[in-house]
């Protein structure tokens, strides 16, 4: 390798490939440079443990040095990449860099030229060995230039002033758009460090706020969200001031206070005193002290800022803000968009612990097996050997028990690694004293070991260490865990994530937890954890051995996922975070949570689920009437959305009794960018029935709606039933459920008619409605084609049935990521017009859809379709009539990781596995 500038960051993703180079004891040359001083010491010391690499650095004198090569040589050829990535992690994984990647035979001329430039740099005067004096001297001339910190602006500084990063640019439009529509309150969610106090501040700019009122749930945090507001208001013009126990500005414009002080002082304010009020930390917002002081305020909009809805104290956050979400970020968002540190994640064997005879939820009997010698010994190797970003190594450990916990903190004090040992049990001084120890450089403290403390939102801004401890038995408390060191800072440039992986039968969930969506299933799953995750997005990084890899792909092999048993564990484990019977709504508020349309799948409705996991009367009484099945299951058919317009329309039709299509458009408005007139009009037809076939008129009589012109009203029935305390509460929760999920899927972007989202996943029937078919929703079924005045919408399954008969075994697939080819039909041919219309459909003004999945179904359930977007004709068979066999070109080329799934998995079953990784 010839590389300009090596950092930690590049390096560590390769150690477990150069560790197991060494170990088969093949040789390597690495020269780099001081240039620019960009190649990091810590890299470098860390090569020259490798005794079979050879490392010289070039020191530059008159002549730069600013190579990006790499070199590997096989028995029969070498392969050659040069280009413009330098080993660091952004060149390996989100800068836009050119690299040409040539296979070269050991005579051909090119690589002999190239043989021959390395040779040269590496003989070359400037070029010197790799040693320990060279090293001190080059960390001294560091040190000396001073620590170059690690960019992390949440603000974009450009043309004298301060502007919004991508997550408070969506957050000032939406919330902008929600006052359009009366609007006067709304919650922030995104992750920790994200910016969400400057999105505050910008919108309180927007907003034009003449007094704020800023209330925080902890002092420490109060003078910090003072500063990022004086930093962009105007000071000349807004005065800021403190209100606490020792401090009272309360004549400042900009207020800024404790939940603490203001439960003491909110009657000396008037009710109107605040234009605009900002709750932080707004999870609390639904205990005692903070209802009270909130219900006194009337101000004119009040923006609540959390990163984890979840945690309310006694209650729902989501209602207190009237259930208007202005953005929501959840991880995978927050790593594409550069809000949060990179992760490193190590999944390692834990072969020392054999977990087959131990119940992994008595967590007493796993903390036992976990105290052993032997593993602590493993963990401490494998830290040393992954090491971690900066000077000083700042670890969080995550252990089964109190007692594991002390236990690994004394153990490892014992091998020179000073810890401790932090629970519930301990008061908040002793907290903030450790946590500070661990956040500063001087002090000796390394590693703070934990139950569950850091779980819920705790956070010490510059840990560069997480150390999984315990089996992970929860997806949602993985994703808690791992979250606690992603708080970007200045200093930290990733997180190291170790997780020792036992052999436990829920090892899998890890899994789940990093595929970050909604939509997967088992195959899915497969491909991720094959393909280490490869479409994480920025710079993270995800590796797991080959041990713990192979027994997760078995897991994930015997695991039926769609198994009464397995939704009923799932079912229990999220009650028992919930601390009660959770609504729908609630699983939209955990980031890893199960999608809870899984569980009316398999029964039909939420409630005929809860039959058989709850012994509750009241649900079973329930789940007995047909009627109000008849209206769940009305609802439930349309989840998840994949158009909004149905339910907020339903649900303000049921509210208000009577709305016209002006009313509907303006609420409308607080989700949509631009609601359309002629859906909201065809919704309104929909509601009232006009497409339902002759079983469904009979079986939704008493739930259609009632049209008069532009007005849409409830039924008689239906408005009862809204009003039921016993029933009512049950479509409130499927509303709100599905209109936040919506929101949080596809924003308030404007799809048109059809209202399609490439990749997202579709029914034939929803392509009724979605189109604004005007005929009965139940004829769009069949695969092949369907098709209206002017799309056309072919679906297709890409993994044949094996029992379907060869009559219509078409051969479709995909080309390339660009092109697909189709067969029609057996009764289309060039000749009818049918055929003519899919040959020259440009012409014809029809637009083509291309809807395909890999499977017809999974573990007996029939499985959704993808969209692929629109579909050109390109070119036919000519030797192929009925049916007639089409070229057609994708208008979006398909993206890596969905492309690698679809056509690795195209011969194979649902329970295959891939046979090589992604590159």
């Amino acid at each position: 390798m010839s590389v300009a500038f090596i950092r930690f960051s590049g390096l560590q993703p390769l150690l477990d490939v150069l560790r197991n180079l060494e170990l088969r004891n093949i040789p390597g040359r690495i020269i780099t440079t001081t240039y620019m001083q960009g190649t990091e010491p810590k890299a470098l010391r860390r090569l020259a443990e490798f005794p079979n690499i050879q490392t010289r650095v070039f020191i530059p004198n008159r002549r730069g040095f600013h190579t990006k090569g790499y070199l590997f040589h096989n028995a029969g050829h070498s392969d050659v990449l040069i280009g413009s990535a330098n080993l660091t992690q952004p060149a390996m994984s989100t800068n836009v860099e050119w690299n040409m990647l040539k296979r070269a035979e050991p005579a051909s001329p090119f690589l002999t030229e190239v043989r021959r430039e390395f040779e040269t740099q590496w003989h070359d005067p400037s070029s010197l060995d790799l040693s320990e004096e060279l090293l001190a001297k080059y960390e001294t001339e560091i040190m000396q230039l001073g620590r170059l910190g690690v960019p992390n602006e949440f603000l974009i500084q450009g043309h004298g002033f301060l502007s919004p990063n991508l997550m408070q640019a969506e957050a000032i439009t939406n919330l902008q758009r929600l006052r359009k529509s009366d609007e006067r309150r709304a919650l922030a969610i995104a992750a920790t460090g994200s910016g969400k106090t400057y999105m505050a501040v910008f919108d309180s700019k927007q907003f034009e706020a003449k007094r704020l009122l800023f209330i925080v749930h902890r002092e420490d945090i109060l003078r910090k969200a003072k500063q990022s507001f004086e930093t962009v208001i105007d000071r000349k013009q807004i005065s800021t001031g403190l209100f606490t126990g020792s401090t009272k500005e309360a004549e400042a414009d900009y207020l800024f206070t404790t939940i603490q002080t203001l439960q003491r002082h909110y009657q000396t304010f008037a009710p109107d005193a605040f234009d605009y009020i900002v709750v932080d930390e707004a999870h609390h917002a639904p205990s005692p002290s903070y209802q009270q002081v909130l219900r006194w305020f009337q101000p004119k909009f009040m923006l609540g800022l959390t990163a984890t809805p979840e945690r309310s104290d006694a209650g729902d956050v989501y209602s207190i803000f009237d259930n208007n979400v202005a953005v929501e970020i959840r991880l995978r968002q927050a790593l594409e968009w550069d809000l949060v540190a990179p992760f490193h994640y190590f999944g390692i064997t834990d072969a020392s612990i054999d977990y087959q005879n131990v119940d992994i939820d008595d967590l007493d009997a796993v903390a036992k097996l976990l105290m052993i010698g032997r593993r602590v010994d493993y963990v401490i190797e494998k830290m040393n050997f992954y090491g971690h970003h900066g000077h000083k190594r700042k670890a969080l450990g995550f252990c089964a028990s109190i007692e594991h916990a002390k236990y690994m903190a004394e153990e490892f004090n014992k091998r020179g690694i000073p810890s401790i040992a932090l629970t519930g049990e301990d008061s908040p001084e002793i907290r903030l004293k450790a946590m500070n120890g661990l956040e500063d450089e001087v002090s000796d403290l390394q590693v703070i070991f934990t139950v569950d403390i850091f779980n819920e939102g705790i956070d010490i801004p510059t840990v560069n260490t997480v150390l999984m401890l315990r089996p992970t038995d929860s997806a949602i408390i993985f994703m808690q865990q791992l979250g606690r060191g992603l708080r970007k800072t200045r200093e930290k440039e990733f997180v190291t994530v170790l997780d020792f992986i036992g052999n436990h039968r829920k090892s899998f969930l890890m899994a789940i937890a990093l595929m970050g969506t909604r939509h997967f299933d088992k195959d899915d799953l497969k491909v991720a954890v094959k393909s280490d995750f490869a479409d994480i997005p920025g710079c993270s990084y995800i590796q797991m051995d080959r041990i713990a890899k192979e027994q997760i792909l078995a897991q994930l092999e015997q695991e039926k996922f769609l198994s009464m048993k397995y939704l009923r564990q799932e079912y229990h484990d999220f009650k028992h975070l919930m601390k009660q019977i959770p609504r729908l709504v609630d699983f939209l508020k955990v980031d890893g949570a199960v999608d809870p349309l899984k569980f009316s799948d398999y029964s039909g409705t939420w409630l005929q689920f809860l039959t058989n996991v709850e012994e509750s009367p009241d649900i079973r009484a329930l789940a007995s009437d047909k009627p109000t099945l008849s209206v769940l299951k009305f609802f439930t058919e349309l989840l998840p959305l994949r158009r909004i317009y149905e339910f907020v329309v339903a649900q303000m039709a049921l509210k208000r009794g009577t709305i016209t299509i002006d009313d509907a458009a303006h609420e409308l408005g607080k989700h949509l960018k631009s609601p359309h007139i002629d859906t909201i009009n065809y919704v309104f037809d929909f509601l009232s029935g006009r497409f339902f076939d002759n079983v469904e008129k009979e079986k939704f009589a008493d739930i259609a709606f009632v049209r008069k012109n532009n007005e849409i009203s409830a039924s008689k029935f239906m408005a009862a039933f809204l009003s039921n305390p016993a029933k009512g509460p049950w479509l409130e929760d499927l509303f709100q459920y599905g209109i936040l999920r919506y929101d949080l899927e596809f924003g308030g972007e404007d799809y048109g008619v059809p209202h399609l989202k490439l990749w997202e996943q579709y029914t034939m029937r929803s392509l009724a409605y979605l189109s604004n078919a005007q005929r009965v929703h139940s004829s769009f079924r069949g695969l092949g084609l369907i098709t209206t005045e002017q799309h056309y919408f072919i679906f297709v399954d890409l993994n044949k049935d094996k029992n379907v008969k060869d009559s219509i075994n078409y051969k479709d697939r995909f080309i390339n990521p660009g092109q697909f080819q189709w067969e029609t039909p057996n009764s289309t041919s060039p000749e009818t017009a049918q055929g003519q219309r899919l040959l020259n459909h440009v012409r014809e003004g029809i637009t083509m859809h291309l809807f395909a999945r890999k499977f017809r179904e999974i573990e007996g359930h029939s499985q959704p379709f993808t969209y692929f977007g629109e579909v050109i004709y390109h070119h036919h068979d000519p030797k192929k009539s009925k049916p007639m066999r089409l070229f057609y070109k994708l208008r979006h080329e398909i993206p890596a990781k969905l492309y690698y799934e679809i056509t690795e998995m195209d011969h194979t079953d649902a329970n295959s596995i891939p046979s090589h990784p992604t590159s």
